[in-house]
Order: C-alpha cells, then sequence, then structure tokens
C-alpha cells in the first residue's frame, strides 16, 4: 500500500518537473498560441497519455521492456521531431486570419495534435528520466497496488498535468487575444515556428 508522504512527493515532483518547460510544454504554448484552446487541450490530452504510459511502465515493472525497444523509441522522438517541424513549417507561412480562442479543428487536425502530444512526450528524455529514474526514488513500486495506481497516481498525474499545462495554455491565450494584426499574427506565427523548431532541436540534441 503506497503511503499518503510517498504519494505526496510524488505530487510535488511531477508538479515541478511539470512547470518546468521542456519540449512537451514548449510545443504546447506554441500550438496554444497559434491555435487556440481547443488546440492546446487536445495536445495536452497527447501529453497525459504518454506521461501515464510511462508512469505504468514503471509501476508495472516494465521499465526493462523500454529499455529493450529503446531503439523504438529513437524512433519515434524522430518522428516527433519530424512531425514539430512540419507543424513549425506550417505556421511559419500561415495567412492572416481572425483571432477565436474557441476557433474549431478539424478532426483530421485534432488526431495529428493528439499524436503530437503524445509522441513528444513518449520521447522526451526528462519524462523518461523522471518515471524510470526519479519515480522509484520518491516512491517505493514494491508497495503500489494496481488499486493504488488506479486510483491515485493515475488521478493524481491527470490532475497535476492538466492544472499545470492548462495554466501555460490560458498563459498563452492571454499573449494570443492581444495579436489580432496582421503584423502582430504573423510574429505570433513565426514565433510560435521558432518555438517547435527548439523543441524539436532539444529532443533530438537531448535524446542522442
Amino acid at each position: 500500500m503506497i503511503e499518503v508522504s510517498q504519494l505526496l512527493a510524488y505530487v510535488v515532483a511531477l508538479g515541478i518537473a511539470a512547470a518546468i518547460p521542456g519540449p512537451g510544454m514548449t510545443a504546447l504554448v506554441a500550438r496554444s498560441a497559434a491555435s487556440g484552446a481547443t488546440a492546446g487541450f487536445v495536445m495536452l490530452a497527447g501529453l497525459i497519455l504518454g506521461d501515464l504510459t510511462y508512469l505504468s511502465l514503471a509501476v508495472f515493472g516494465l521499465a526493462v521492456v523500454a529499455k529493450t525497444f529503446s531503439e523504438f523509441f529513437i524512433v519515434v522522438k524522430l518522428l516527433a521531431a519530424a512531425y514539430l517541424v512540419y507543424l513549425a513549417w506550417r505556421f511559419w507561412v500561415a495567412e492572416h486570419q481572425s483571432i477565436n480562442a474557441n476557433a474549431n479543428i478539424s478532426k483530421k487536425e485534432m488526431v495529428g495534435t493528439f499524436i503530437s502530444g503524445l509522441t513528444i512526450t513518449l520521447s522526451n528524455p526528462k519524462t523518461i528520466a523522471f518515471y524510470l529514474a526519479l519515480l522509484p526514488v520518491v516512491i517505493n513500486l514494491q508497495d503500489v497496488t494496481v488499486l493504488n495506481w488506479a486510483t491515485a497516481l493515475v488521478p493524481a498525474t491527470v490532475g497535476i498535468l492538466l492544472v499545470i499545462g492548462g495554466a501555460f495554455i490560458f498563459g498563452a491565450l492571454i499573449i494570443r487575444k492581444f495579436l489580432a494584426s496582421a503584423k502582430a499574427q504573423k510574429y505570433l506565427h513565426r514565433g510560435a515556428a521558432t518555438a517547435m523548431i527548439a523543441a524539436a532541436g532539444t529532443m533530438v540534441v537531448k535524446g542522442s
């Protein structure tokens, strides 16, 4: 049975790790600023699923499996970086359009945005290090049961990442609503493109 002190330590550690901007949060801010709240939360859902994947691998003793398939994760990392570069190009050449924080995005865009969030997390060295190296230090994984995982760790992970990710999204939206002019929007899109290129580069360099 997991102790309350261990759960609190996990929540604090995860909150700090999530609040430190990395490839995931950088891409989240860029996507939210350029495409609005819906796209931001869809990407955040993908990021959270990636975290839950590594949490599950660690809790159920499958870290060895993750290491065994390290080449697979290298491929995932490269695909995620390539997708970020593609998004950066799309934003760089985007034309001026009216700003609407609640703008709808197509199902195809939603799927692509969700997958990009998932692959960014799965290939993020910081996420891998947190769940497969730091988590066992914070929590005695031998004490964790399936019930603890389902009723404590998963809700805590989702809650913390929603709060931190939501704060990043709304911060991006606050900036975004003041950038309605064609010139300002050009800077917005190209700033988002630059952030995504930087996130892709960070993933490749730190993962090499």
